[in-house]
């Protein structure tokens, strides 16, 4: 029963196997690997965009920050929620490799509306030389509080950033998450509903340590190549970045853990709404639940072998009756088991 984080959970055995795979005899370094052009054609099909340029960072962090730095400069401000990853999570790294700011547009449920940001937008580049200038929308999907932007709402985004000639760039640590959520193609939830560049995830999705930076736009290709080289994220034995992603992908694969993280995630949901002790704080969409349950249910749960989940405070000291925020994320390893044992405790 361990419902931490989906970080916490272990890499897929096709994955492992793939590792091993690659591990034997010579290949060449820096991405030439041939596994590498396998890959790289794969995603461009799943995007339905034969142009996309295609590359593999070890992690959501790098992939986020090279790719913002490709779509910005220094002078900019890149415009984000107030609950974003870059923003919360991520020690300051978009703005180490960017050298710009993060102007926050205020969420309700984890997310951004076209006329707050549109608000936020109008609000920069008015000052002439005193003042930062107006850089790409970054938007989560899965957002940080479990909930999911609908296409429209995608599309409204994107549209706010246009009208002002702004790129915008889709977090997409949890992108499989999300597609499985919104039953579209990735082609719908990206480049059709205006997205420039995105970080496909595969680290919290069943891979040990991969994501892929998507450009649709070939003209930034160049230079992404160069931010990854000079931030010190072009791997030397790439190979193990590329069989990680072709097992991921291979059969649909990273389609079926999503989905079964979505499965046990909408299972524990429904327990929880249904115990009188416990209030949902957001919808939940994916793979991700924020819950408030009173201090003596969250230690009377640990007491009884929930092993771990994230909480906001002290289980063992305290006002029994005060709420304490609760967060459980599943993932693609995550059993019917668990999640039923999870929620006998729940019930008593």
């Amino acid at each position: 029963m361990f419902f931490a984080s989906d970080n916490a959970g272990p890499a897929h055995p096709s994955v492992m196997d793939a590792l091993v795979k690659a591990n034997e005899g010579y290949a060449m370094g820096y991405g030439a690997d041939p596994i590498m052009d396998e890959v790289r054609e794969s995603i461009r099909e799943i995007f339905e965009a034969p142009d996309a340029a295609v590359y593999l960072v070890i992690n959501g962090t790098s992939a986020n920050s090279i790719l913002l730095g490709t779509m910005s400069q220094p002078w900019q401000t890149i415009f984000c929620s107030d609950c974003a990853h870059i923003h919360e999570d991520e020690c300051n790294a978009p703005e180490f490799y960017t050298g710009a700011k993060l102007t926050l547009v205020r969420t309700v449920d984890g997310k951004m509306s076209a006329a707050d940001l549109k608000t936020k937008i109008l609000a920069e580049e008015n000052r002439g030389v005193h003042g930062p200038q107006r850089g790409p929308l970054s938007i989560t999907q899965v957002t940080e509080k479990g909930t999911i932007y609908q296409l429209d709402e995608l599309r409204a985004l994107t549209a706010t950033a246009r009208e002002f000639g702004i790129k915008t760039h889709l977090d997409g640590a949890r992108f499989a998450n999300a597609l499985m959520a919104l039953d579209c193609t990735p082609a719908e939830m990206t480049w059709k509903a205006g997205i420039d560049t995105v970080s496909f995830g595969g680290t919290k999705n069943g891979a040990v340590g991969v994501e892929a930076c998507v450009i649709f736009d070939p003209d930034l290709a160049w230079e992404f190549e160069l931010r990854r080289k000079r931030g010190g994220h072009l791997l030397s034995k790439h190979r193990y970045l590329s069989a990680q992603m072709q097992a991921y992908l291979k059969d649909g694969l990273w389609l079926d853990m999503a989905r079964a993280a979505n499965a046990r995630c909408a299972q524990l949901a429904e327990g929880l709404a249904g115990h009188n002790g416990a209030r949902m704080l957001y919808p939940s969409e994916a793979n991700i639940i924020f819950f408030e349950m009173p201090r003596s249910e969250h230690k009377r749960m640990l007491d009884g072998g929930a092993v771990y989940y994230v909480m906001n405070g002290d289980p063992e000291t305290g006002d029994p009756d005060e709420p304490l925020t609760g967060r459980l994320v599943t993932d693609w390893s995550a059993s019917e088991e668990a999640v039923s044992q999870f929620l006998s405790l729940l019930r008593g």
